[in-house]
C-alpha cells in the first residue's frame, strides 16, 4: 500500500516531481509555515480586536510565539526528521526569538515610525498595513531567516547529515528511488 506521501506526488505532474523530491525538506519547511501563517493570522486578529485592541505589536507577538511552538513540533516531526541527539529544542527557540524580532519590527516600525495608524490614517488603512508590514513582510523575512537558521544550526544530528537520497516511501511508485538531495 502506498505511503500518503506516495498517493500525493501520484497525483503531481510527473515533470515537477523530480524538482519537490530534491527540495522535499523546503517543501515540508513551507507547507509547516503555510499552516502556522494561517494559525497567527488567526490569532492576532482575535487579540487586536478583543483583549489586545491598543497593543498590536503585543498581539501579534503572542500569535507567532504560540505558532512557533505548533511550527517546532511539525518540523521536528515532518519537516526534518531528526532523531533529537543535539539540544535542538533549545536551539529552536533561540532561533525563533531572534525570528519573532525579526517578525514584527516591519509592523513597529509601520505604526511607530511611519504613523500608519490612527488617528493619521483610517482604521481599514491601518489594519491594511498592519497586515502588509506584520504578516507579511515580517513573516517573510522571518521565514527566510529561521530556514536558513534551522538548516545550519538546529536540525543538524548525524543522521540527517548523512542521509543523501530520499526519506523511504518518499517516491512515487513511477519515480526514481535514488534521487539524491541537493546539498
Amino acid at each position: 500500500m502506498p505511503s500518503p506521501t506516495q498517493r500525493v506526488l501520484a497525483r503531481v505532474p510527473a515533470r515537477l516531481r523530480p524538482f519537490l523530491v530534491r527540495h522535499r525538506r523546503l517543501v515540508k519547511f513551507l507547507v509547516v509555515g503555510s499552516g502556522c501563517f494561517a494559525l497567527t493570522t488567526v490569532i492576532d486578529v482575535e487579540l487586536k480586536f478583543t483583549v489586545l485592541a491598543h497593543a498590536p505589536v503585543a498581539a501579534l507577538t503572542v500569535a507567532t510565539v504560540i505558532a512557533t511552538v505548533v511550527s517546532y513540533l511539525l518540523n521536528r516531526r515532518w519537516a526534518f526528521r531528526t532523531d533529537g541527539r543535539r539540544p535542538e529544542a533549545l536551539l529552536f527557540f533561540l532561533v525563533s526569538a531572534v525570528a519573532i524580532g525579526v517578525n514584527v519590527i516591519p509592523l513597529a516600525l509601520s505604526r511607530y515610525a511611519f504613523d500608519l495608524r490612527e488617528p493619521y490614517i483610517g482604521p481599514f488603512q491601518q489594519e491594511v498595513a498592519d497586515f502588509l508590514s506584520g504578516m507579511v513582510v515580517g513573516t517573510f523575512v522571518a521565514m527566510l531567516f529561521r530556514f536558513w537558521a534551522m538548516r545550519r544550526w538546529v536540525f543538524t544530528s548525524p543522521a540527517a547529515r548523512a542521509h543523501t537520497g530520499p526519506e523511504p516511501g518518499y517516491a512515487a511508485p513511477e519515480m526514481p528511488r535514488d534521487v539524491p538531495e541537493r546539498p
